[in-house]
């Protein structure tokens, strides 16, 4: 059984889903997906000793090897990242029964729940893929799944901001497939590991290999939402269901991180993208920016949950802003945080989910006095809130760190002081939420 475990990791959730819209009862529903989440979060924690003790897993679907057949491939990178989303959707699920009831229409429960295991199912497949192609394939699912999800929401603005998600996801995946299809064009070949070995000295014959890195860039950064491809993400995060919140702040971008990592370093390489196409020099300055941005227009938002969208914004940049460095310290600065936002962020938008329930509105207004009505809730608002900031003793400290370290390796003093700065507006936003309650 074990030797399965990387077809159960994605197999599993998918049809659990189908099972949950036949049977439709929510709290049967509620169990079901309860159950897959945590089974899947056992399934990746083996996967993960694994491969730490073994070395890298690869699993041959249908007995075609490679590259003739469809591979999943564990390596320690997206281990720790299926571990990531299974885990965060293991504590989402079960979080989530109270928040569904409250926002979701009861006769919905079914299809909601079947949406997010769809959702599960379409960013362990992302992860886990040796495919380019399954990676557009799983990618789609993810993004089908939560716009209908976010549409679920009890605003009305939940239509628009998913209507809108939709649109922009679109425009990302179509770049996404063109680049893929550009690749298959130059290779003969979709496996992740071959196209590597094909690629290797393409650019010194022509501008296919480029054309494609720039359409796979542009879609990956549309779906992880780095500035100015971000409109879509703080409507999607400010009117959605409380706990679908929880789960995609928390882990869709991030897998959208790992794609871009995925394609940069396993299938270009360095050399094509940071020496001849020069990716950084487009990559440092929007992520510097979307740091700013981000932080500056949450310091002037009054719905918390949408303070913390723009927040995301902020925090994408820190991640891209690692790659951008192009070396050890950064890369390392920029993957720590991509996890430290995923269990940062996550948490914060559990405990909105909480004051949602409670008081009934994510206004800062309604949350004066939260420190004597929910001390607890509060608290947890405030840890996540010094993490986010990077304060010494929190995950987000080690992670911007890494990211100093790295830009004083380059000999960037500017962008220091950049991360310093933008640190400091945290300060700002977080503070005006801990100073109401």
């Amino acid at each position: 059984m074990i030797e399965h475990f990387p077809a159960i990791q994605v197999v599993l959730p998918m049809l659990a889903a189908a099972v949950i819209v036949i049977v439709r009862r929510p709290i049967a529903c509620h169990l079901i997906a309860t159950g897959v989440a945590w089974i899947c979060a056992l399934v990746a924690w083996q996967l993960l000793q694994t491969v730490l003790v073994t070395g890298p897993i690869s699993y041959e679907l249908g007995g075609w090897a490679p590259p003739w057949g469809i591979e999943y491939r564990v390596d320690v990178l997206n281990a720790f990242v299926l571990f990531l989303v299974s885990g965060i959707s293991a504590v989402v699920f079960p979080f989530a029964e109270r928040s569904v009831a409250d926002e979701v229409d009861e006769k919905k429960h079914h299809l909601f729940y079947a949406c997010m295991l769809l959702c599960m199912t379409g960013m362990l497949g992302i992860t886990i893929t040796g495919d380019a192609f399954n990676i557009f394939v799983f990618l789609e699912i993810t993004s089908l799944s939560s716009y209908a999800l976010i549409a679920m929401g009890r605003d009305r603005r939940a239509l628009t901001a998913s209507f809108n998600y939709l649109v922009m996801g679109t425009l990302g995946g179509t770049a996404i497939l063109i680049g893929v299809g550009l690749l298959l064009m130059q290779t003969g070949t979709l496996n992740i590991a071959d196209l590597h070995l094909s690629l290797d000295g393409a650019h010194e014959t022509g501008k296919t290999v480029l054309v494609a890195l720039a359409f796979l860039t542009v879609g990956t950064s549309l779906k992880l939402a780095l500035f100015p491809l971000h409109a879509w993400l703080p409507n999607a995060y400010a009117h959605a269901p409380s706990a679908v919140t929880a789960l995609i702040a928390a882990t869709s971008t991030k897998v959208s991180v790992y794609v871009l990592l995925r394609f940069i370093f396993t299938v270009f390489g360095t050399a094509v993208v940071f020496e001849v196409f020069q990716l950084q020099r487009v990559l440092l300055p929007l992520a510097i920016i979307g740091m700013f941005v981000g932080s500056l227009v949450a310091v002037y938002q009054t719905n918390i949950k949408r303070m913390l969208a723009y927040s995301s914004l902020a925090q994408i940049g820190y991640m891209v802003l690692g790659i951008s460095l192009v070396n050890e310290s950064g890369l390392a600065g920029g993957i720590v945080h991509m996890f430290n936002h995923a269990l940062i962020k996550g948490g914060l938008f559990m405990v909105m989910a909480a004051v949602v329930l409670r008081l009934g509105s994510a206004d800062i207004s309604a949350m004066r006095g939260l420190a004597r009505r929910m001390p607890i809730t509060y608290m947890g608002f405030v840890i996540g809130g010094l993490g986010l900031i990077g304060v010494p003793l929190t995950a987000g400290f080690v992670s911007k760190w890494y990211l100093v370290l790295g830009a004083i390796e380059n000999g960037m003093w500017v962008v220091v002081a950049m991360i310093l700065l933008s640190s400091l507006l945290a300060v700002v936003y977080v503070w005006r939420v801990v100073e109401v309650g």
